[in-house]
């Protein structure tokens, strides 16, 4: 099998492995609730999307 014939260095490797990053979520603010979700998703907290309740959503303390 091939072998390397020199060591590569290692900013050599940085530039290799630039883009692999992690990056934050695109987060927006949910127009009903105000609270932060991720962009093109249901609200967790009220469960709206696009101003329609899409998923219902139950608070906490509350039985039946």
């Amino acid at each position: 099998m091939a072998l390397p014939k020199k060591k590569y260095v290692k900013s050599r490797q940085g530039k290799r492995r630039s883009h692999l990053k992690a990056t934050a979520p695109a987060l927006d603010t949910c127009p009903q609730c105000h609270s932060s979700k991720l962009s093109h998703r249901a609200c967790p907290t009220c469960g709206t999307y696009n101003g329609k309740q899409i998923i219902e959503v139950a608070t906490p303390g509350k039985k039946g």
